[in-house]
């Protein structure tokens, strides 16, 4: 549950956002090896990596553009998979194309379904940029690499995760669990000016989030690329960062919002 739901982002910086964020992670994964491990992803290969990519960006794609009113599963959807995995990394660049277009066509207030709480297209744009931003994050893990998000796009992101979270349960059983009896964590990116602080307050009923200074029974100072990293549960909280406080809380935290 949110009680800051607004986005500052418009809907076109959103899916300008996105098509830059595709560009990048067909690039990071073009040559890369389908049967590496993605430490972030237990289980998951390179190549499971990027067709979960795939199949979810044409599944947010058949639903902007088929106006679905309903809940759709992503294997409802009619896709085509490349005949190898040699294929996935242009397959990611042909669907992601269709992706943008589709959302750019249908403009900000689109009705479709969305599992979150916002409904429309709007909820599509700023989702699929962040699904991108995450796996591709991922993606540089598995290579070695060490991701680094623009602290803009990396603090929207920190938004739309803490907005969306309260309706995911059905991606994990556990975030339904986010609840206390008025426990706090506070985050700070220490490269955002404003909006960049952000208080969640674990409550009987669930959670509720905040944008502003204050303390925090944990307090955690980072940028905002490891803050969204950390809050995803790509990052260790003994990572780079500042802790204050409980620590248990945010590894309590962690070990339930990970997904």
């Amino acid at each position: 549950m949110s009680v800051d739901i607004e986005d500052p982002w418009s809907y076109e910086d959103h899916c300008s956002a996105l098509e830059a964020q595709l560009g990048g992670f067909v690039e990071v994964v073009e040559h890369a090896d389908p049967a590496s491990a993605v430490p972030t992803c237990p289980g998951w290969t390179v190549g499971k990596l990027l067709k979960h990519v795939g199949l979810t960006h044409r599944w947010a794609e058949h639903i902007v553009r088929n106006r679905v009113q309903e809940r759709l599963s992503s294997r409802e959807v009619p896709v085509t998979l490349p005949d190898d995995d040699s294929g996935y990394p242009g397959w990611i660049a042909k669907g992601g194309e269709s992706l943008v277009a589709t959302l750019r066509s249908a403009g900000p207030d689109a009705p479709a379904w969305s599992w979150g709480p916002v409904q429309g297209s709007g909820f599509w744009a700023r989702r699929m940029l962040h699904e991108s931003v995450v796996h591709r994050a991922d993606a540089e893990i598995a290579l070695g690499r060490e991701p680094r998000i623009d602290a803009a796009t990396a603090s929207d992101g920190v938004d739309e995760l803490l907005t969306n979270l309260g309706t995911a349960a059905w991606i994990a059983e556990r975030l339904a669990e986010l609840r206390g009896s008025g426990e706090t964590l506070h985050f700070h990116a220490t490269d955002v000016d404003a909006g960049g602080e952000w208080t969640v307050t674990l409550e009987p009923e669930g959670f509720t989030w905040e944008h502003g200074h204050g303390k925090g029974d944990v307090a955690v100072r980072g940028t905002a690329s490891d803050l969204l990293l950390l809050l995803y549960g790509r990052l260790d909280p003994d990572g780079p960062f500042e802790v204050f406080g409980n620590r248990d809380l945010l590894t309590r935290w962690k070990e339930k919002t990970a997904f």
